[in-house]
C-alpha cells in the first residue's frame, strides 16, 4: 500500500495598503489620481449615506436598517473594479456598492422605507434587488451568469455575502455548480467576523473562508477588506479571469461592522468594546485618506469640500424619498415578471378591492 498527496492548496493574503496608510507600491494597482479620488469621494458619500439611514430609523422615517459602516472599502473596492455591463447581485448590507454601481440613493431609502419601488433599477443600472435571506442570492447570481456564458457573452456576475452565508446549504450548492461548470461568477464574502451574534470561530472549523473554493475547483483568495486598493487589486483580477472564461473565484474580504447588526440588533451583548474599538483605529476611510494626504492627492481644504458636496447630495436623496408619491398596489406585484401570472393577478385585484373596501368605511 502506498499513500501520496492528491493535491495541495494555499490562501493567499493581500494587503496593499496598511493601517497607517503606507502602500506597498510593487502590489498597488495602476489607477490615476482622478480615479483615487473617485474611490475616496464614494467612501466617504456612502459612509454619510449609512448614518443618515440609521439615524432615519431612529425617528420612524424607515424601517430596519442594516448598517455597513466599517466595510466601505470592501463595497466600492469591488463596484469600481466591475465594468458597466456586469451584473451586481446584492444581500442587505451594499448599500454602498449598490449606490457606486449607479442604483440613486432616493431608491435605497425608498427600499428601506418599505416602498417596492426602490427595488426597480434604473435603465443601464445592472444591478439586482437587495436579497434579504441570507444566502439564496448567489443561485441567482450563477444562474445568471451561466446563462449569459451559454449566450457567449463577456458579462461577468458578483455576488456579495457574508460570512454566516457560508453555512449555508445555498452557499455550497452555488460554489458547486459555479465550480463544475465554470459559470462568470466572482463570490464576495464581506468576513465582518459576525453572523449576527455568532462569532466566525464557533460556525466553522476552516482557518479561512476563502479555502471553501478550492473544494468546489476554484481560487480562493484573501484580502484585508480594510484596504481599498487591496481589495480593488484582487477583485480587477478575479473579474478580468472570470470574464476571459477562467472561470469563477472567491474572495474573501476580512473587514468588521462597527455598527449593529441591524437596527434590530444590541452588539454590545456578544462583542466585547475593546474589539470595536481595535477595528475602528484600522478605519478604511481614515487609512485610505492618510494615503492620499501622503501622495498629495488630497489635502484638507479639498477633504472638507467633499464632505460637504456629499453632505448635500444624501440630504437631497432624503427630500427625493420623502416627497415620492404613496406607492400604489401595482408597485409591489408589478415588478417580478415581464407579465405577471395569473394568481399574482388575482392577488392584486384583491388588495385593490379591500383597499377600496377600506376608503368607503371611512
Amino acid at each position: 500500500m502506498t499513500k501520496k498527496t492528491v493535491e495541495r492548496f494555499s490562501v493567499e493574503m493581500l494587503q496593499v495598503l496598511d493601517e497607517k496608510g503606507k502602500v506597498d507600491k510593487k502590489l498597488a494597482p495602476k489607477l490615476a489620481e482622478k480615479e483615487l479620488l473617485e474611490m475616496y469621494r464614494w467612501m466617504v458619500l456612502c459612509r454619510l449615506f449609512d448614518r443618515k439611514a440609521f439615524s432615519l430609523q431612529r425617528q420612524g422615517r424607515i424601517g430596519t436598517y442594516a448598517q455597513h459602516e466599517g466595510q466601505e472599502a470592501t463595497g466600492i473596492g469591488v463596484a469600481m473594479a466591475m465594468k458597466k455591463e456586469d451584473f451586481l447581485f446584492p444581500s442587505f448590507r451594499e448599500n454602498h456598492a449598490l449606490a457606486c454601481r449607479g442604483m440613486p440613493m432616493e431608491n435605497l431609502f425608498m427600499y428601506w422605507g418599505g416602498d417596492e419601488r426602490g427595488s426597480i433599477a434604473p435603465q443601464g443600472v445592472n444591478c439586482f434587488p437587495t436579497s434579504i435571506p441570507v444566502g439564496t442570492h448567489m443561485l441567482h447570481a450563477v444562474g445568471f451568469s451561466w446563462g449569459e456564458k451559454l449566450r457567449k457573452n463577456r458579462t461577468v456576475a458578483v455576488t456579495f455575502f457574508g460570512d454566516g452565508a457560508t453555512s449555508e446549504g445555498d452557499f455550497h450548492e452555488a460554489m458547486n455548480f459555479a465550480g463544475e461548470f465554470q459559470t462568470p461568477t466572482v463570490f464576495v464574502c464581506s468576513n465582518n467576523s459576525y453572523a449576527i451574534s455568532i462569532a466566525r470561530g464557533k460556525q466553522t472549523r476552516s482557518k479561512t473562508l476563502a479555502q471553501k473554493a478550492f473544494a468546489y475547483g476554484f481560487e480562493g483568495v484573501q484580502v484585508d477588506g480594510n484596504d481599498a486598493l487591496g481589495v480593488y487589486a484582487v477583485a480587477s483580477r478575479a473579474i478580468e479571469n472570470a470574464r476571459n472564461g477562467k472561470g469563477p473565484t472567491m474572495i474573501e474580504a476580512v473587514t468588521y461592522r462597527i455598527g449593529d447588526h441591524t437596527t434590530s440588533d444590541d452588539a454590545s451583548r456578544y462583542r466585547p468594546k475593546e474589539e470595536v474599538e481595535y477595528w475602528k483605529k484600522r478605519d478604511p476611510i481614515d487609512r485610505f485618506a492618510k494615503y492620499l494626504h501622503g501622495e498629495k492627492i488630497l489635502d484638507a481644504r479639498a477633504e472638507k469640500e467633499i464632505l460637504a458636496k456629499a453632505t448635500i447630495k444624501v440630504e437631497e436623496a432624503v427630500r427625493k424619498y420623502e416627497s415620492a408619491k404613496p406607492q400604489l398596489p401595482s408597485d409591489i406585484f408589478g415588478h417580478m415578471f415581464a407579465q405577471a401570472p395569473k394568481v399574482l393577478k388575482m392577488q392584486e385585484e384583491y388588495l385593490e378591492k379591500l383597499l377600496g373596501e377600506g376608503k368607503n368605511a371611512e
